[in-house]
């Protein structure tokens, strides 16, 4: 039994006391649970097999109260495989105060969540050294700076592999005269001298002592903690290769007593250690390119940014921006902040945020990203967002969280990571042990033994999933598509449904004329030109989409008099000389003009989820026009695409069922979800989840939250409203449709490496161990030598590695 006490916020009196205690008591595992008041905090004494702190926590959550609890990342050196993963993180839960603990391989990084109240971050940062691994952390940067880990990671990965190049040189020089003198009975033609016992130690100490000090000093660690991990395994195979070697070398006549002839095995030990610092290093570089997407990101802030303050023009570093500033960017250079165009205009190149390769036109009142770069015009901006609640910063904070998830298929590996190593070294010891009872030599025994500590590698197990992940993430946000979290990737394969919002989803979401037509008196442009000039009077988008249609046919608009807006009905004014009227058709019953001849068209129009607006000229019916809000050019392409993936499609929408079955007709939709109000789309997606369909969800607005929340997956149009973000498992940067099928293929092209890169560890394993411990032997007579073990080793993680690094050219 363990005892805890969580710090608990929102109880007001005895009843919320009573409440919790009684929420805490139901719970499995939890033996007895006290709230006090006061003291603000629950005393609970618990089972920690059935429960663990976070399961408490979230219990406390779930019963209405707060737990005042903060998120920590740092980054972590000095693991090299699943099962350093796995120590970090039982230490780390092991110090009071962590309510969980996830460490990534891959990034190096623990994400940890914990309760101030009862530890610290410098606790935190003792627990993951005691358990010997190191902490390092990069200076203090200003929250006005998006600097992202991955930069200082980039330079501890950097000094890592120096570290590393150094070792194995060394080794190499070394290693190299030992394996030749090693093989003096196939080169016959080498100097005696090479292979003499004393001149091999002294070539293979070295290599044993300096290059082999990273695998003593893991080996320390493990024995202090109480758990083994890989440098566990290469130095216990090493050190009995090299101390056998060292014990005929000092003592033959010991050997030769017992009926045995000395063998030396000073080539195996120094090879072993480099070959497996070759893999290492391989690795390390290899792993350095899965961030370059983070890397990349980084690399698009400007570095300073010119502002007009007190009439004057200054150049001032981004930490020094404020909220409001007025930006000067002229032609080539990089945006500094998030705003929008108050003078000017200009074509700016998005493509590094949005994967948009078209530049886009900008005007004033549109909005600017900082990071994107400005390739014609000069203009001027007002800052809205700067530093780290910048797009660009929210994009590399996303990917940063994405990188450091974990999938839920990792499960697997890190159950078997846990017992991984003790499982090698009894398989090791049972090879010894047999070798030497039914083998025809201690020296067999021993060399057999070596091999299977040596050919086994958790290496691979740890990097499988999270390299994947990182590579699969990173290509993402470089095409646009931003994967929150590591599950996200499992779940997008079993979809089976997606559903869209249509308004500004599958539409632009700004209203444009569709359709004009006339009364055989009048004519097009003369209908249009009236009614836009009497429209350039009023705000309605309507006006502004009949105004600009008539923009783009060059019409001129004309002077307007004695406007009056109808609120609710339409407007009325002179133009030109003549009375115009233009309003909804009720407006136009009520002063008895008649549309008799275009009234079967305006039905039509209407079924069709059009708005049909009736224009009057000198009390007589002229036409009408149609307005709605288009659908987007590729909308239908795309959803042929999603169907071509063996999705079901669906729209839900707040438009009568007739307008809505036209438009999902026109698009090939198949199901329709019409008349549904904005707080019920979440129920619509929970109704298809029970009718067994597991569900992505498509949209963009506030209202469309919950059911991005509800569904399966959430997919979240970038330039959306910030809830609509903030509840999506997939955000799309742009607003191109092509990128839904891209992120769902990316996600299945992500986890189906995932699987790839776990078959090959669990089948290298499940396969070399075997082998080394001379499962062959019997029949074929085929044994493995601990140096080809080694190389077998070393280049498995990097197998792994490289095979993620494929997502990088994704497309």
């Amino acid at each position: 039994m363990k005892k805890t006490e969580i710090p608990v916020r929102g109880m007001h009196c005895a009843s919320c006391v009573n409440n919790l205690e009684q929420h805490l008591k139901k719970l499995g595992g939890i033996v007895s649970a006290s709230a006090n008041l006061a003291a603000e905090k629950a005393f609970i004494e618990y089972d920690e097999g059935q429960i663990d702190v976070a399961g408490i926590v979230k219990a406390v959550s779930d019963a209405g109260y707060q737990v005042p609890v903060q998120k920590l990342s740092l980054p972590v050196g000095g693991m090299h495989c699943a099962s350093c993963v796995l120590n970090v993180e039982k230490s780390l839960k092991k110090s009071p105060g962590v309510v969980s603990a996830s460490v990534n391989l891959a990034t190096e990084q623990a994400d940890i969540s914990y309760l101030p109240e009862m530890t610290s971050r410098d606790k935190i940062k003792t627990a993951i050294t005691e358990a010997g691994y190191q902490v390092s952390e990069g200076s203090a940067k200003s929250e006005n700076v998006p600097v992202a880990p991955a930069v200082s990671l980039d330079v501890r990965r950097e000094e890592y592999y120096r570290s590393l190049k150094r070792r194995f040189l060394f080794a190499l020089i070394f290693a190299v005269p030992v394996f030749l003198g090693g093989m003096h009975m196939f080169l016959p033609f080498l100097p005696g001298w090479l292979h003499d016992p004393y001149i091999m130690l002294g070539l293979a100490a070295p290599v044993q002592i300096f290059s082999g000090w990273p695998f003593y000093q893991g080996l320390w660690a493990s024995i202090k903690r109480r758990n083994a991990d890989m440098n566990t395994l290469v130095a216990v195979g090493t050190t009995a290769a090299f101390g056998y070697s060292l014990a005929a070398t000092f003592w033959p006549e010991f050997f030769a007593g017992a009926g045995r002839e000395p063998a030396y095995y000073y080539d195996s030990a120094a090879v072993i250690i480099t070959l497996i610092l070759l893999g290492r290093m391989l690795e390390a570089k290899a792993r350095g390119r899965t961030s370059e997407a983070i890397k990349r990101l980084v690399g698009l802030q400007a570095r300073t940014a010119r502002v007009a303050r007190d009439g004057n023009e200054i150049e001032v570093p981004l930490d020094q921006l404020i909220v409001g500033d007025i930006i000067i960017v002229r032609p080539g250079e990089r945006i500094a902040a998030d705003g929008v165009i108050t003078q000017g205009y200009s074509t700016i190149d998005e493509s590094m945020i949005t994967g948009e390769s078209i530049p886009a036109d900008k005007n004033i009142g549109d909005q600017v990203m900082g990071g994107t770069i400005n390739k014609t015009g000069a203009f001027r901006f007002r800052a809205s967002k700067i530093g780290r609640d910048t797009m660009l910063a929210r994009i590399i904070r996303l990917v940063e969280e994405a990188q450091g998830s974990k999938a839920p298929i990792q499960r697997l590996a890190d159950r078997i990571a846990a017992i991984f190593v003790p499982v090698v070294m009894a398989v090791a010891a049972a090879t010894f042990v047999a070798w030497l009872i039914w083998g025809p030599s201690f020296n067999m025994a021993l060399i057999n033994a070596v091999a299977v500590l040596v050919i086994a590698c958790p290496c691979a197990l740890g990097l499988a999933t999270p390299t994947a992940i990182m590579a699969g993430t990173g290509r993402g946000a470089e095409l646009g598509i931003l994967i929150r979290r590591g599950e996200v990737l499992e779940q997008a394969g079993r979809i089976t449904s997606i559903l869209f919002d249509k308004t500004g989803t599958l539409t632009s979401g700004k209203i444009a004329v569709t359709n004009v037509a006339v009364m055989p008196e009048f004519n097009e442009d003369e209908l249009l030109a009236l009614a836009a000039s009497a429209e350039s009077s009023s705000e309605h988008p309507i006006g502004q989409a009949i105004m600009d249609y008539a923009r783009l046919k060059k019409i001129s608009l004309l002077e307007v008099l004695d406007f009056k807006a109808l609120p609710g009905s339409g407007l009325s004014c002179r133009v030109g000389g003549r009375m115009v009227e233009v309003g909804h058709r009720q407006m136009m019953e009520q002063k008895g003009i008649g549309y008799t001849k275009l009234e079967k068209l305006a039905g039509r129009l209407q079924q069709e989820g059009k708005t049909v607006v009736y224009v009057a000229i000198d009390s007589r019916p002229a036409g009408i026009i149609a307005v709605a809000d288009t659908l987007r050019e590729n909308a239908v392409r795309v959803i042929a695409d999603l169907k071509g993936l063996g999705l079901r499609t669906a729209m839900i929408t707040g438009d009568h069922r007739e307008a809505a079955i036209n438009i999902a007709g026109q698009l090939g939709i198949d199901q329709v979800l019409a008349e549904v109000l904005p707080g019920d789309k979440a129920a619509e997606v929970k109704k298809l989840q029970a009718a067994g369909q597991k569900v992505a969800m498509v949209g963009d607005g506030i209202n469309d939250a919950p059911a991005l929340a509800q569904a399966d997956i959430g997919i979240a149009m970038g330039r959306g409203t910030d809830v609509a973000i903030e509840s999506a498992d997939i955000i799309l940067i742009s607003d191109n449709l092509e990128l839904i099928a891209g992120s769902l293929k990316l996600s299945k092209a992500t986890l189906r490496v995932i699987k790839q890169n776990l078959f090959w560890a669990f089948f290298y394993n499940v396969i070399g161990i075997p082998v080394a411990a001379g499962a062959l032997y019997p029949l074929w007579g085929i044994l493995l030598n601990p140096m080809l073990a080694a190389l077998a080793m070393a280049f498995s993680s990097v197998s792994v590695v490289s095979n993620s690094l494929r997502l990088r050219k994704w497309k």
